[in-house]
């Protein structure tokens, strides 16, 4: 089994990082491998809402992260994804990342376990948290929880290395994603049979 971590902060070495680093010994000692790919400091394409994925199966700019984590989605059996906060939400170019990455290839991670990570110097992370969430909520991923939000402090490189009680969240939330994969690889229970989606529009021509 394999978790990928998304570092989705422009420091490759940051705070996101450390904390994701947390949850992936945490993960490792359970038997379940790791990898965290940093999305990086280049400009981040958005989505443009072509809907050209839908006949190619993926997005029509091919750029970085997104070729790499593409790429990585079959073999990753679960996902986390970590955030800096910035005006009390994730980063832009994550977002922008994810928009992408989830609808042109949303499919290749339901009913995959999902988590997020939000890291602030000092507020904001719920909002961030809730909005990462989102992501996995809307496709049909099961949100792993820990003992509290998932969110860790620090501003300068290295501070998240003394928030004791965020790194004490990150351990337990690796624990149990490595349990709930676990239960999902070993338990021989099959997804659960999904309907041909119904898309309403609210947007109705007047009767004539």
């Amino acid at each position: 089994m394999k978790v990928l971590l998304i570092n989705g902060s422009p420091h490759v070495k940051g705070n996101t990082f450390t904390a994701l680093s947390e949850a992936a010994k945490a993960l490792q000692a359970e038997g379940v491998e790791t990898e965290i790919v940093s999305i990086g400091t280049n400009a981040v394409r958005g989505c443009i809402a072509c809907r050209k994925c839908a006949q190619t199966g993926r997005c029509i700019f091919s750029d970085e992260p997104y070729n790499t984590l593409y790429a990585k989605l079959d073999e990753a059996d679960g996902l986390i994804v970590g955030s800096p906060v910035y005006y009390a939400g994730p980063n832009g170019s994550l977002c922008a990342l994810l928009d992408r990455l989830f609808f042109s290839g949303g499919k290749k991670l339901s009913y995959k376990p999902a988590a997020s990570v939000a890291v602030c110097r000092r507020g904001g992370a719920s909002a961030a948290f809730d909005r990462l969430n989102k992501y996995f909520t809307i496709n049909n991923m099961p949100v792993v929880s820990s003992q509290y939000w998932n969110s860790v402090h620090g501003r300068e490189p290295g501070e998240a290395a003394r928030d004791a009680e965020g790194l004490q969240t990150m351990r337990t939330l690796g624990r149990n994603m490595a349990w709930l994969l676990k239960k999902i690889h070993y338990g021989g229970v099959s997804y659960p049979q999904r309907e041909t989606p119904v898309f309403t529009n609210f947007i109705r021509e007047e009767a004539k």
